[in-house]
Order: structure tokens, then C-alpha cells, then sequence
């Protein structure tokens, strides 16, 4: 694939010093911020060298791609090879996990190399994923037993202590509730979120395990869907903000230069129909998350752990929704003020403004069964 008429390589362009949002994660930046980390080469996120300088993102698929798969699907993981990883603006060659006969195309994009096989799993295990949020990718890759480097997993040292904050504020009532005969524990609370965090298996989560009444064999899977309900519980607290800046300055962004009547018109329907998807996609986060927060509200004030059990046992399906709402606004919210940063002009040219609402509204769905896949 060449870069002829691609969204994908316009939208890249801009994030070339950027190593990952919830759309897209940059091999090739990585490895670039990574030259000389020994740590970074040795355990790599692919076998083969010729994926670690890939761009991998989660994309919404367009009616004509969803025919290549086996299976209805509305997003769909894409690797790309680009041509020149310092340009990601020149194109590259493409596949998407799981289309019919990806498994070829990807052995020839690959190269000779050893562990075919691994590779192939590591691309399924980020198919799983509702997004590519490095925090959930981290996660979710140890949980499949793959050793790949953090240095492949940027969260901001920063941010990940305003994440454990925020989740040991969530969580407070339930680790009194769970470790109230458990001496000592109930006052540390930041070490038994820095465990629950934590990818490994942590004895001092035990009487947190029991008061879930979580099997052992559940409970990993369990874990890792609470940890990801808090993490965009925790992302979308950071966002609201910018997401009411990008209301707000849709209705005032100016046209630079010379517009024709029905130019405008249509820029102005644009707008209109983004406006109408945006506040459909944040009602339905909001539902996922109110739902969470009802069940965990029964668990800390009426003791029911079976309610919370069985929702987290049960929610594979609305974690999905959730992550890939939340993966639409945060790439909205972050994409917008890159594109108008804060104390620069709010205008842009036609073409510009026209071609960034066009891809938000594309990733937001044409329609409402479309919304609700």
C-alpha cells in the first residue's frame, strides 16, 4: 500500500515523535527514543527486526474492508511496514490481524526470521484488545506471558502516580471493607493499589480475592477487567476538559481564506452531525461507567460482592465498548488540541479543517448500529 488516498498516513504524519495514544502504537518512535537501551533490544516486541520499526494502529473499518474478513467487524488491528520510518507520510505496506489470508501477507512482510509463530501471537493478543492505551497493552501482554521490554509501554511516571491516586481514591472503601481484620493494612492504602496495579500475582491481594469471592482461576481475568474499568474511569476524569474545549471551539474555529456558499454549508453540516455523534458516543461511555460505578456503590455500602463478581465475570463484552468509546474521545480530544494548540489562533484552512472533522466523524460510525457495535 502506497500512500495514495489513505487517511491513515495523513493522520500518522503528525505523531512521528509520538510512541502511543489509545489509536496508535509507533514501533518506529520507540526504538528511535530507545537507541542504545539494552534492555529495549533484548526483549523486543517482535522476534522479527523488521516489525519493531512498525506503526500499529486500531482503526474503524470502512464498509468495502469489513468484506475481508470471516467475521462482522468494525475495528480491526492494522500493521503497517512503513517505507521510511523517520516519514511515515510516504507510505508502507499494510495487512489487518485476521483478514482472510493475513497470515501470508504478514510471513512476506516479516521476512526470514525465527519464532513466526510468536509474533503471529503477539499480533492476536493486541487484536484482543478495545484499544492500544499503553497501560492495558502492558497488562494485558504480561498477562499472555510475553517478556517484552517496558521501555515498549510509555506511561509517564507522572501520570502513573496521578492514576494510583485516583484509583486509591476509588477504591478506599473496599480495601476497609476487605482488609478490616487484616492488621495494619486497611492504612496503607498506596501499597495495596501499587499491588492491585501490578501485573504479577500479589499475596497481599488475597483478602481482596476473598472478598469479591473471586475462584483462583477467575481471578486474573477478574482483576484485569477492574483494572481496566478504573484506568478509563481515570483517563476519561483527564479529558473531560479537553472534550468541552473541543465543543465549545467547533462552533468558533475559523475558515483561513476564501470559502464558497456551499463550501461552508457543508462544513457547517459537518460540524452539526460530529457535534450529534460526539454526544451520543459520550452517553454511551458515561452508561458503561455509571453501570460500574452502581454495582461497586452495592459492593462497598450494601456488601454485595456477588453483584460486582458477576459483573466483572460477565462484562467482557461492555469493557470492549468502553475501551473502544473511550480509545474515540481521547483520540478526538488529544487530536484537536494538537491540531489548535492553547494560546495559538483557532482557524485553519479549508482543506485542514475539512479533512480532521471528516476523519473524526469516519471514527465515530456512520450510523447508529454502526455506534453500538
Amino acid at each position: 500500500m502506497g500512500k495514495g488516498g489513505d487517511r491513515t498516513f495523513r493522520s500518522l504524519r503528525g505523531l512521528e515523535r509520538t510512541a502511543s495514544t489509545s489509536r496508535v502504537l509507533n514501533l518506529a518512535a520507540l526504538a528511535a527514543r530507545n537507541a542504545g537501551n539494552t534492555e529495549h533490544e533484548k526483549n523486543p516486541f517482535f522476534m522479527a527486526q523488521s516489525l519493531n520499526g512498525a506503526v500499529i494502529v486500531r482503526h474503524r473499518l470502512r464498509d468495502a474492508e469489513r468484506e475481508s474478513f470471516d467475521r462482522l467487524r468494525y475495528t480491526a488491528t492494522k500493521l503497517i511496514i512503513p517505507f521510511e520510518r523517520s516519514d511515515l507520510g510516504l507510505g508502507g505496506r499494510s495487512l489487518f490481524v485476521s483478514e482472510t489470508g493475513w497470515l501470508d501477507v504478514f510471513e512476506e512482510l516479516r521476512g526470514d526470521y525465527p519464532d513466526f509463530a510468536r509474533d503471529v501471537a503477539v499480533l492476536e493478543a493486541i487484536d484482543e484488545l478495545p484499544s492500544l492505551d499503553p497501560f492495558l497493552l502492558r497488562e494485558h501482554m504480561k498477562r499472555r506471558g510475553f517478556d517484552i521490554s517496558p521501555s515498549h509501554f510509555e506511561i509517564s511516571a507522572p501520570d502513573l502516580a496521578k492514576m494510583q491516586r485516583f484509583v486509591g481514591t476509588e477504591i478506599a472503601k473496599l480495601i476497609e471493607l476487605a482488609y478490616r481484620e487484616t492488621d495494619g493494612q486497611e492504612g496503607n492504602i498506596t501499597r495495596l493499589v501499587e499491588a492491585l496495579l501490578s501485573a504479577r500475582t500479589d499475596e497481599r491481594l488475597e483478602p481482596l480475592r476473598l472478598t469479591l469471592r473471586l475462584e483462583k482461576e477467575n481471578y486474573k481475568e477478574g482483576i484485569f477487567a477492574w483494572k481496566g474499568f478504573l484506568y478509563y474511569k481515570w483517563v476519561l476524569n483527564t479529558l473531560w476538559a479537553n472534550l468541552r474545549d473541543v465543543f465549545a471551539e467547533l462552533g468558533r474555529v475559523r475558515v483561513i481564506g476564501p470559502i464558497d456558499a456551499e463550501t461552508a454549508h457543508e462544513l457547517e453540516q459537518l460540524k452539526h452531525r460530529l457535534r450529534q455523534k460526539m454526544e451520543r458516543q459520550v452517553k454511551s461511555v458515561m452508561g458503561h461507567l455509571n453501570t460500574y460505578d452502581e454495582v461497586f456503590s452495592q459492593l462497598t455500602m450494601e456488601g454485595n460482592a456477588v453483584a460486582f463478581r458477576d459483573f466483572l465475570l460477565k462484562s467482557p463484552e461492555m469493557f470492549l465498548s468502553l475501551g473502544d468509546g473511550c480509545g474515540l474521545v481521547s483520540h478526538i480530544a488529544t487530536y484537536w488540541r494538537y491540531q489548535f494548540p492553547r494560546g495559538k489562533p483557532l482557524s485553519a484552512n479549508v482543506l485542514q479543517l475539512m479533512d480532521t472533522l471528516q476523519d473524526f466523524e469516519l471514527s465515530l460510525g456512520s450510523d447508529l448500529h454502526e455506534q453500538a457495535a
